[in-house]
This record gives C-alpha cells, sequence and structure tokens, in this order.
C-alpha cells in the first residue's frame, strides 16, 4: 500500500517542490533524509524540519499521512 505525505518547502528550496506536494508518495519508515536526497535538496540547505508542526530532524521515520515543512537557513539584517 502506497503512503503519501504533505510536503511543504520554503523559502529559497521551493524551487525544489514536487509536482504534487500534496500527495507526495513514501515508503512506510522512509526518513526525511531520504526524503531530502529524492527532491534533490541539499542537506546543508535545510535548517529547519517540522513534522505536523514538531521539530524533528532527518532521522526521523515517517510513517504516512504527516505534514513536512522544510525550511532554510535565513538571513537578515
Amino acid at each position: 500500500m502506497e503512503r503519501y505525505i504533505q510536503v511543504r518547502l520554503f523559502a529559497s528550496l521551493k524551487d525544489f517542490s514536487p509536482t504534487d506536494p500534496d500527495n507526495f508518495p513514501i515508503s512506510h519508515g522512509e526518513t526525511i533524509k531520504s526524503v531530502l536526497k529524492r527532491l534533490d535538496i541539499p542537506q546543508n540547505e535545510v535548517k529547519l524540519i517540522f513534522i505536523d508542526g514538531v521539530k524533528k530532524d532527518v532521522t526521523y521515520r515517517l510513517q504516512g499521512g504527516e505534514r513536512v515543512g522544510i525550511f532554510p537557513p535565513v538571513g537578515g539584517g
């Protein structure tokens, strides 16, 4: 059975958005690190990861149905 997540990429990462960000297919137990690799997002471009509004890291294992928000480092002055 295929599982899906919602992927939201912010700021400079928007260019890496999948075709259907509301139904991004994953394998059960796939890590965020694997999702980043599949989306061709360099890991050093990622600063914050939120799963259903809770901060996680790249080792988090997805089950399906999660909302994933990925943010780059933000600079400002």
